[in-house]
């Protein structure tokens, strides 16, 4: 045992170790925690209301509320370019020669180089959401137009894209995205379904969610609160106390009865485990899901409001965001106890993993 310890340890300092990069949502900020503790805080990060972090080789993105890009270096933690899309930007992707931005302000999507330089702005008159890349195409949904674009890319040397098709009046008020193999599955704020383009096939189809009985889901949330694992796919219900499961031909499955109104689901790196948060009144509560049983068999309480969890890949961890009370909770997932608060956060929200190699 005593071997296999010691290898393990090896494995992961060859590799590489996490990195956790938390947003601070009220002080333009984001707090680094490395070994369970506050390393450092990169500051000067424009409004971080609703910021998202995403990295790519050995860069770090950040997206901004205030339409900002920023370009970080997460091992050296220093900010590298930053870059003006519009007033209010909503979503990216990063890819290995192009960063892409879906705006909300000025009603286009911006490509920028992977250093933030500009190649390319899409007027499309229309707040966009759910800006997805898949082989050499950029799909994304135009929230004002009930439209769905899917550009192609014209070139290896640059990245610059024209249309390749648009699909209209798909429903009303898209709203969120995500990609399922070769499935852009995109959620509407006011039609009893949700869409899915065959990005092999080129077609679209609407797909509604049944409940056991034969009740449609009115409203799904975004996609990014969905949990994938495998042959089953968990949906946080929008007013009701319920962790709907599906398989993965989103035939209805059971409906798990949870606390509170479910807000967000993440499923642990085995998908042995599904943590759900709340809103509400329940906001300071986690519950656990065994993914098996599709019952909840942990509750976890916290001295102020949930925003956001994270499993790492690496222990037996869960990171806990706790807004109210400035701290990150740790949980050990071996034995189920509340076992470190890591203090020195300023009103965290998302947490985000980097892995750092050697």
């Amino acid at each position: 045992m005593k071997k296999w310890i010691l290898f393990f340890g090896f494995l992961v300092s060859l590799f590489g170790t996490e990195k956790f990069f938390v947003v601070e949502r009220e002080s333009s900020s984001l707090a680094i925690i490395e070994e369970s503790k506050v390393t450092e805080h990169i500051i000067n990060m424009k409004d971080m209301n609703h910021g998202v972090v995403k990295f790519y080789d050995k860069d770090g993105y950040v997206i901004t509320r205030d339409g900002y890009v920023l370009r970080f270096n997460p091992q050296t933690n220093k900010i590298l370019n930053e870059y003006k899309t519009s007033k209010s930007a909503i979503g990216f992707v990063v890819e290995e020669d192009f960063v892409a931005v879906a705006n909300y302000d000025d009603k286009s999507v911006d490509i920028l180089s992977k250093d933030l330089k500009p190649i390319q702005k899409i007027i499309t008159n229309s707040r966009n959401v759910g800006i997805k890349t898949y082989k050499n195409y950029l799909i994304f949904a135009q929230m004002d137009s009930d439209k769905l674009t899917i550009l192609q890319r014209n070139s290896k040397e640059k990245p610059f894209f024209t249309t390749l098709k648009e699909f209209d009046n798909v429903g009303i008020m898209p709203f969120d995205a995500m990609i399922d193999n070769q499935n852009y599955i995109v959620g509407f704020f006011k039609s009893p379904y949700f869409g899915v383009i065959n990005l092999e096939k080129m077609t679209f189809s609407q797909i509604k969610i049944l409940t056991k009985n034969n009740q449609p889901v009115l409203k799904v949330p975004h996609f990014g609160f969905w949990s994938l694992g495998g042959k089953q796919v968990f949906i946080p219900a929008v007013g009701d106390n319920k962790v709907l499961v599906y398989d993965d031909k989103f035939n209805f499955i059971k409906n798990i009865i949870t606390i509170g109104l479910p807000v967000f689901t993440a499923l642990s790196p085995d998908k042995k485990y599904l943590a759900v948060t709340f809103s509400g009144e329940k906001f300071p509560i986690i519950q656990i899901i065994d993914t098996n049983t599709l019952e909840v068999f942990k509750e976890f309480s916290f001295d102020g409001k949930v925003l956001h969890l994270r499993w790492s890949e690496e222990k037996p961890h869960l990171f806990v965001s706790v807004n109210d009370t400035n701290k990150i909770s740790v949980i050990n997932t071996n034995d189920w106890v509340l076992s470190k608060e890591i203090f020195d956060v300023k009103k965290p929200s998302g947490i985000f993993i980097y892995r750092e190699t050697k």
